[in-house]
């Protein structure tokens, strides 16, 4: 295992002046032409860059005291903090790894093979990420293979379990108890996370699923189809069964379409998050464009040319939304009423930003934000948490001779 390149804090970033949208005006981000570089760092650089990765960078979580990076080279690495250095590798040749998620201390992967491994910590084994399960599990294969009816067609000539993806898991995501997993086949399924059973598939999209978020009890999907889904659950399955539903077998309510969200003609939506108090939900288009939807009445509120090319990712904590693009940047974002107003730009990495992931805590008046790129890299950016050019550009410039406490 090659060992991780940390530079000492240093950080630069490109800062544009502040510009908000509104509703009723769109315009495109031209890329600034004043760069203000803080430290005598000759190109720009985060305040730390992880390399080892084989293969581009395809997610990032976290996991207590560790960051977890997966490739889409099938290898899954182990970082522990503070120092960000080596800790372990795992996986089992399960195809390209394409999502991660945590919850206690259970890892969930969804790989390019359609399958969804479960993977635990434990300091007590000698191997400390055990793979545990697989889904869908033996148990739940072996109590409906004998039955016609549990069989769908998914391609001419070829038929699949209800319970099986038929083509590669794109995103994870956990909420409320369950397991939610969206596919390249255009389904949405829900896995129990007690137990790990399939509860539920549903027809969610007409092209390939790329991202899920969930907030207050909603499940949002993004798709290649141009469209958000909003997805609610009801108390009982027994009430009302879901038109788009495949096939269930839950006793704790279906899931069914709340709202459609819809986005530009032919464009693709990679991205989707929701702001912390659930009032609007942030789409990321191929066409670079960031669209924003009030929740509930998923009315389209505004849009705004945020990058010259795609975005791939957004992540956001408080006010503060980031976007990475094709194009090699991070845009920083500060939420305003009714659009967005651009506080600064991080630039370093060497090809596509491919995932975000932001810390749940503060540091020092700001937060750390961990981006993948296809450059086989993963960067930890320090992001103040200002709403001024003014102030993204002072904490960044009294931030870079700081110890920075994970």
């Amino acid at each position: 295992m090659n060992h991780p390149s940390i530079p000492n804090p240093v950080a630069s970033l490109t800062t544009t002046p502040a510009g908000t949208t509104n509703p009723t005006t769109v315009s495109g981000d031209t890329p600034p032409e004043t760069h203000h570089h803080f430290t005598p760092s000759p190109s720009p650089r985060a305040l730390s860059v992880i390399t080892g990765h084989t293969e581009s960078v395809s997610c990032i979580a976290l996991c207590g005291e560790f960051i977890i990076t997966a490739s889409h080279g099938k290898e899954i690495m182990v970082w522990q903090q503070p120092d960000l250095r080596p800790f372990t590798k795992f996986g089992d040749g399960g195809g390209s790894v394409k999502a991660l998620v945590t919850v206690g201390t259970l890892v969930f992967t969804a790989h390019q093979d359609s399958k969804i491994r479960v993977w635990r910590v434990s300091r007590n084994l000698e191997n400390v990420f055990k793979l545990v399960d697989t889904l869908p599990t033996t148990k739940d294969y072996l109590g409906k293979f004998m039955k016609n009816s549990n069989y769908i067609q998914t391609r001419r000539h070829h038929k699949n379990l209800w319970i099986e993806h038929s083509d590669t898991i794109s995103c994870l995501s956990v909420h409320n108890g369950f397991i939610y997993s969206g596919s390249w086949d255009r389904t949405l399924k829900i896995w129990r996370l007690t137990d790990f059973k399939c509860l539920e598939s549903v027809r969610a999209h007409d092209d390939a699923i790329n991202a899920l978020t969930a907030s207050k009890g909603t499940v949002f999907s993004a798709s290649a189809d141009g469209k958000i889904k909003a997805w609610g659950r009801l108390e009982s399955q027994r009430s009302q069964e879901s038109e788009s539903s495949e096939s269930s077998e839950s006793s704790e309510g279906a899931h069914f379409l709340k709202g459609v969200l819809e986005g530009h003609k032919d464009v693709s939506i990679n991205s989707v998050v929701v702001s912390g108090d659930g009032t609007v939900v942030y789409g990321g288009g191929s066409d670079g464009y960031v669209m924003g939807w009030m929740v509930d009445s998923w009315i389209r509120v505004f849009e705004m040319g945020a990058h010259k090319m795609s975005i791939l990712c957004m992540c956001m904590k408080g006010e503060i939304l980031c976007t990475g693009s094709s194009d090699r940047s991070i845009g920083v974002w500060k939420r305003e009423v009714k659009g967005l107003t651009k506080i600064g730009v991080m630039m370093g990495h060497e090809g596509p930003i491919r995932c975000l992931q932001v810390s749940p805590s503060s540091v020092g008046g700001g937060f750390l934000v961990y981006s993948g790129s296809l450059d086989k890299s993963m960067r930890v950016w320090w992001v103040p948490s200002g709403s001024k050019v003014e102030d993204f550009n002072s904490k960044i410039a009294n931030t870079i001779t700081s110890t920075i406490l994970f």
